[in-house]
């Protein structure tokens, strides 16, 4: 049983909005994080799963934050100040992992953590433009220094390829109406706001009672994607994460979106299937050995009781592997 310091709390920084990290006591005790030992968490976000990570490995265990959000490095290292030389953070992308690492000299480390979902606190400040609960900039970024942003990717991209965004990214259904609705509408004037894009595809898409979810929902995700190239080389930074692990180390990846999840999920298998010996060999003769061992065989998702609390956790998909 998780120890009591361990239990799921929210950022209590206080004001402003606050962000429950999701399956936190399933990532401590997979990862079998223990003192002494040096973690990585490759999207730090506001520090939830970073500071249970420290408290599991007290007194002498190291964590290594990155995120590409400089806001999120200054609220995570803010967090955490009282870890003092334990807790490193750096705003840098995840897929940079190798190189943080071998700049900073650190060698194999112990576990790696990457958490593909969007914080709350990013969703609810209006000025990040990545919702649509209040007006904002329709600007999406993480590294809002750098890179197009999303009204600007909506006023230059065709018809075509925008649908294909919205479908592949957000599984939308009515990617076509709604990519023909802001192709046309930019005619006109441009989109520069979180609401005028949410009233434009609240207006194409067709209503068929109550449901769940906004109708902009999977249209502000896939543009999000698009934006931050979220899906490019996710496959690569499994295959260098497990290689910056040390034989036993943990790789441990939640995802949020089915794609996402089926780019780690083969990635991870063909980290685990590279031996191509027929099976009862004693000794590997093809030259190429397995490199990690999946430890779960399907996906762990939240309990009932955590998606109840936290409703944003429902979609969550744990996936880890060890180094072998």
């Amino acid at each position: 049983m998780m120890p009591q310091h361990l239990e799921r709390r929210p950022n209590d920084q206080g004001g402003g909005p606050q962000h429950a990290p999701v399956l936190v006591r399933e990532i401590v005790e997979l990862l079998r994080c223990q003192p002494g030992r040096t973690y990585v968490d490759a999207t730090v976000g506001q520090g939830g799963h970073s500071e249970a990570i420290l408290e599991a490995s007290a007194p002498d265990g190291r964590v290594i934050g990155l995120d590409l959000d400089p806001a999120a490095i200054e609220a995570a290292s803010k967090r955490l100040a009282s870890a003092g030389p334990r807790f490193a953070a750096f705003a840098s992308d995840f897929r940079r992992l190798r190189d943080v690492l071998a700049e900073r000299r650190t060698g194999p480390v112990d576990g790696i953590l990457a958490d593909r979902g969007m914080s709350s606190v990013q969703m609810l400040s209006p000025e990040r433009g990545f919702g649509f609960s209040a007006p904002g900039p329709l600007d999406m970024r993480y590294d809002r220094s750098r890179g197009e942003s999303a009204a600007e990717l909506l006023a230059e991209i065709d018809e075509a390829s925008l649908r294909r965004i919205l479908i592949e990214y957000g599984e939308e259904k009515f990617a076509p109406r709604i990519a023909r609705a802001i192709v046309r509408r930019r005619l006109a004037a441009p989109i520069r706001t979180t609401d005028e894009l949410a009233a434009l595809v609240s207006a194409a898409v067709p209503r068929r009672g109550p449901t769940r979810i906004h109708p902009a929902t999977k249209t502000f995700q896939a543009i999000r994607i698009a934006v931050n190239g979220e899906l490019d080389g996710l496959d690569e930074f499994v295959d260098a994460a497990v290689m910056s692990l040390r034989r036993g180390g943990r790789l441990a990846i939640v995802s949020f979106h089915s794609l996402e999840d089926r780019i780690v999920k083969h990635a991870m298998r063909a980290l685990a299937n590279r031996c191509v010996c027929p099976p009862g060999m004693p000794v590997c003769g093809c030259g190429r050995e397995n490199l990690a061992r999946i430890v779960t065989a399907r996906p762990v998702v939240p309990s009932a009781a955590e998606r109840t609390e936290n409703p944003r956790s429902r979609s969550a998909k744990l996936r880890v592997v060890e180094r072998v």
